[in-house]
Formats: structure tokens, sequence, C-alpha cells
């Protein structure tokens, strides 16, 4: 990857090579967004006596993808017997463990961003949030003012340019009950994602780039909005000449600015990078690289045909662009993705020419029927790339028709979910990074969103059951289904155990957020939050309840299980934050995390922390936090 040697030079790659560049980021009124109002606010609650233990309890943590690689979330618990919870713009200290002395230790309430998630480590805790502020632009060279009139002025309206920035406030916190700040850095841009490895908090931001608006008939402004790196409350704009691109053309670029933070030594300053990319996307995240991925779109208006892939090397504040590449396709999501060895994997879809689609069809053949499915549609791929992004190695084509649901890389080896009617599992051997292959695959009803390992021979799925429609060529989603499949046998996965929950319209945030997944191998223990719903059957004649009826929510709450692979999975329970766990409107009460200390499970809603034995699920203790 190159940098520019010049504004000019910048200022010509946007002009020359955005197709789109009427994107505007101005808007005619402010939307709703709120402009800081003031410092953050904290709560040190009186009679709470710090209690740090050394380190030494036993409990679970953020359900992460790379081992060693932190991922922000709104819930975190500390080897101390502290969980700390970010609901709304409140940030909950409390003292957990033991469970008798479990009580609020102290709050900052923010108000002056928007939190997004946050990080602890060690005595830091690291809030991730952003600011939306709104400013008036002049007309015709005039300020703008309240009730202005007279000829050529635009009293009905204002025209206004949206502002964003992404901040990292880092707070010491070796008093759990009196945490303070001490440091803010911020970026320009919408916040993107972020990790920890070690004590460094990586923090990825987007700002849109443009040279050239019409604000009003015949008045431009003509301008690159390079964008701030700031560092308590000062500000530094980035030279062009520190920008990184590369050679390609899109429909709109953005400023992708990867900053490094060292959260335990706040004398070293923070350092970062920043790309011109497109619209970014999809990130992975490696212990020693951050991979940036951005759709490119077809122009011809037959969807994406491509991913763009940046690989940016980070060693502690130490941030290098190395290389790019591109693959066919799109990308689901971060589980899509893997770094082994020399070799980042990837799995895509693609589609084929629409004047190539057939539909399902059915077919008789020797008596019986046959689903001939979807060709020349939707398919999966999978491709190896080297360090410097080229492709090496590709395996294309599977399950052509239908959609690609969820991956997961296991050393050498990808398994990966595809649903149309049922639900092929695919075994994919990458040991010969030139030569992938598939090894087997299983097809059972149903299909996995989520993909987790048990060991390595084992994978537990969390999706969804179907039943096949009396048509014959697609299938009804019914209640989530959780599996577990056998793969010791790479050409014949089966599944030894599974258990569906609640009816059609039944939802989990396992589904699209793993983080709500608690799984702990070595206490037998699964819990996941499940929005149950039901079938009212008294509505249909008896035994003709039809496959597509939706269920209405009846129940919200954790589903508690016993798994194991001579077992497979046993309910040992549910907890619920509401009445009887039917109060389903109520959503502050929703159960969204789930997490151990010790013996004790905890539950957590946006309203409440809830205690309960792990061995017999009695409860133990309720802590209402708003």
């Amino acid at each position: 990857m190159s940098t520019f040697s010049s504004y000019s030079e910048l200022e010509d790659f946007l002009k020359t090579r955005t197709q789109n560049q009427y994107t505007s980021p101005y808007y005619t009124n402010n939307g709703g967004f709120f402009t800081a109002s003031g410092p953050q606010e904290k709560q040190a609650l009186p009679g709470i006596i710090d209690s740090i233990s050394g380190g030494e309890l036993t409990h679970s943590s953020t359900n992460i993808q790379v081992t060693g690689v932190d991922e922000a979330d709104f819930v975190k618990v500390d080897d101390n017997g502290y969980i700390f919870v970010l609901a709304g713009n409140n940030i909950t200290i409390l003292k957990a463990y033991p469970p008798t002395e479990a009580q609020i230790a102290s709050r900052i309430t923010l108000t002056d961003m928007s939190p997004s998630g946050i990080f602890v480590n060690g005595n830091k805790l690291a809030v991730i949030g952003s600011n939306y502020s709104m400013t008036p632009l002049p007309y015709y060279g005039l300020p703008i003012s309240p009730g202005i009139t007279g000829p050529g002025a635009y009293p009905q309206t204002a025209m206004y340019t949206q502002d964003v920035t992404t901040y990292v406030k880092v707070y010491d916190i070796s008093k759990r009950t009196n945490p303070e700040l001490v440091e803010t850095s911020s970026t320009s841009g919408n916040y993107l994602s972020s990790r920890m490895i070690g004590n460094y908090v990586y923090l990825i931001a987007g700002q849109l780039a443009y040279y050239r608006v019409e604000v009003l008939p015949n008045i431009f402004v003509d301008d690159v909005n390079l964008p701030k790196i700031g560092l308590n409350g000062t500000e530094t704009g980035v030279p062009s000449s520190d920008i990184y691109y590369s050679n390609v053309t899109d429909n709109y670029f953005t400023f992708t600015t990867i900053a490094a933070l060292n959260i335990e030594n706040l004398t070293e300053t923070p350092s970062s990078k920043t790309l011109l990319v497109g619209a970014t996307s999809t990130l992975y995240v490696s212990l020693d690289n951050i991979y940036v991925t951005q759709n490119v779109y077809d122009q011809t208006g037959y969807g994406q045909t491509q991913t763009s892939i940046y690989r940016i090397h980070v060693e502690n504040n130490t941030i290098t662009p190395e290389a790019q590449g591109t693959v066919p396709g799109s990308i689901l999501n971060q589980y899509s993705m893997d770094e082994y060895g020399d070799y980042f994997r990837v799995v895509t879809t693609t589609w084929g020419s629409p004047m190539a689609w057939t539909s399902p069809t059915i077919k008789p053949s020797n008596g019986t029927i046959t689903i001939v499915p979807i060709s020349g549609g939707q398919q999966s791929n999978v491709y190896v790339l080297n360090m410097n992004l080229t492709i090496v190695g590709r395996l294309e084509n599977l399950s052509q028709g239908e959609n690609f649901h969820s991956a997961r890389f296991m050393g050498d080896k990808c398994y990966l979910v595809t649903f149309m009617m049922t639900d092929p599992l695919f075994v994919i051997d990458l040991s010969n990074p030139a030569k992938p292959s598939e090894l087997g695959n299983l097809t059972i009803p149903g299909y996995s969103d989520y993909l987790h390992p048990y060991d390595e021979n084992h994978l537990i799925g969390i999706g969804k059951e179907t039943t096949s429609s009396e048509q014959g060529y697609f299938a009804w989603y019914q209640g989530i289904k959780i599996s577990v499949f056998d793969v010791s046998n790479v050409s014949q996965p089966v599944q030894i155990a599974n258990y569906t929950i609640g009816d059609r319209g039944t939802s989990s945030p396992v589904l699209s957020d793993p983080k709500a997944f608690l799984f702990d191998k070595s206490k037998n223990l699964l819990v996941i939050p499940v929005l149950e719903a039901k079938v009212d059957q008294s509505q249909y004649p008896p035994g003709q309840v039809p496959a597509g009826a939706y269920g209405q929510p009846v129940w919200q709450g954790a589903y508690v299980f016993n798994i194991t692979l001579d077992g497979g999975l046993t309910l040992e329970g549910k907890i619920s934050h509401m009445e009887n766990g039917t109060d389903i409107y109520n959503q502050d009460y929703y159960v969204q995390r789930s997490l151990y200390i010790e013996n004790v499970l905890y539950t957590i809603s946006n309203a409440k922390v809830q205690l309960n034995n792990l061995e017999d699920l009695a409860l133990i203790k309720e802590i209402q936090i708003s």
C-alpha cells in the first residue's frame, strides 16, 4: 500500500476514483442527534469496602473468536469478583462475589457520548463510544441565526454537517467504589469495531471522505475533510501524506483509522494509521494482524461481486498497513474469516448471473418426487490467501442455490452450514492451502447460525429447526435448535444430540451475537438467552396446526443446560428476570448475558443482575441496577 505525496494528490484521487461523489454529508435539520452536554458523572455508593482478592477466582469471560484477542461488550467480569454492566449511558460496577456481599459498588453516567462497549484490564476500564453533533453551515457567506428573513434567505430550515467522533475513555478502577477518569483519546468518524490485545486497545473508526458537495444550487464546498486524532481534548489533523491507499475505484470512500492505546501505561502516546478505502464492513483480528474488509459492488446492478481485504500488522503501538487483496463474493461475518500460520482463510457468498438463475422445481422420477433446487444463484466458496493477500487456493460453488448461514475454522479444518430445505454441514480440509477440498457433509432438517467448538472433534450449533412446506421446495423456520455434532469421522459427520425450544417465532441473541453464548466444558454448562414463542393450538382443529403458523412470545430468560457427549443436552432449568418470565413487553428485563464466578450463575439484563446457585439454580439474590 502507498501513501499520498501531497494534499492535491489525495484530492485528485477522490475526484478520479469516486464513482458516486454525491453522497452528501450534509443534513437539513439535526434529526435527533445530540451534542455533548457536559462531563461524565460518577456515583460512589457509601458503605461499600473495596475487596480485591488477588485474582484467584474462577470465572467465565466474554465469548470471543480468537484466544488472546478480547472483544468489547456491555458486560465484563474481572478476576476479583466484580461485574461491569453497560446499560444505556450508565456503567454499573458490582461487587458480585462472594454472593452474600453482592451489591452495587459505584456507577458512572456518561453524558458526553453514546457508549458502545467496554474492556476491563486489571485496574483499568476502557469505555468505547461516540458523540454526534450537528454544525450549521452559512448561507451565501452569512451566519445562520434563528428567524433569519429577507431575499435569498431560507428561514424554514438550516443546513448542517454531521460531526461524529469516537472516543476511548480510560478509568482507573483500582478503587472500584471510586473510578477516576484518567485519559480520553478520540478519532473522527463512526465507531466500527475494537479489540484488546494485552494492554493495548485497538480502535477502528470510519469517516466519509468527500471532496465536493453541492450545499445549495451552485454553492459548493470544495475540500477534503481530513480525519483528526485527539488526546485529552487536543485534536491534531492527520496529514494527507500519512494516509494509505490502494489503486481501486469505488462508489465512495472512507477514512478508516486504526488507533492503538496502551491503557496500562498512559505515558505512552497513542499511535494511529489511516487508510482511504471504501465502506468498511466486517473485521477479523488475530494476535498479529487486523483484517479490514469492504464490499465492492457490481455496477451492472446484479449485486455485490467481490470483497476487498486489507491486512494491517499490529505489534503493541506499531501499526503497519502491509497488504491488500480481493476475493469474489461477500463475507457474512467475522467468523467467516480466520488466520492460520502464514495463511488467511475466508468463506464468501457469490451470485451467478440473473440470466442463468432457475427456480426450484418438482420432477417425478421412477414414481418418486425429486426436488431440483435453484441453479445459477447463490453459492458458497472457500478461499486461502497468503500474507500478501493473494489467492493461493480455492474451493468454489458449494451448495448452489442455498443460503450461507455460518462457518467455523478449527485448525486445518473449516465447518460451514448452508440451507434451503435442509442443513448441509460441510467439512472442508485446508491442510493443503493450495487445494482445499470437501471431506464430507451431513444433511439434516434445520440449520445453525453459530458454530462453537466443544472439543477438537465436536461442535455445538445454535440455529433454527425447520419443517418442510407443502409446496416441497422450501422449509418453514421453527423454534431455536441446539445441536451437537461429532466430526471425528470427517467423511461422515453425525448429529449426536439436539434440543428444540419453542415454536416458530422463537429467537435468541446468540443467532446474531455469539457474545450471548455461555459454554464451559469443565462444568458441562451451556446457557443461552431465549425469547420463546408458542403457537396457540386452540386456534386450529386438533392435529392441523400448519407448519407456517407463527407463535406469540410467551416467555423470556435464560435456558440452562447440562451438556456432555454421553448424555447429550439436558435442560437443568430456566431463569427469567420477569415475574414468571411472562412480562414479555418490558425489554429492560430481557436477559442478554450470563456468566459464572465459582459456583454462582449470574444473568444480566438492562435492569437487573440475578444470582443463582449453579448446582440447583436456586435463587440467591437479585440486584436492581436501573
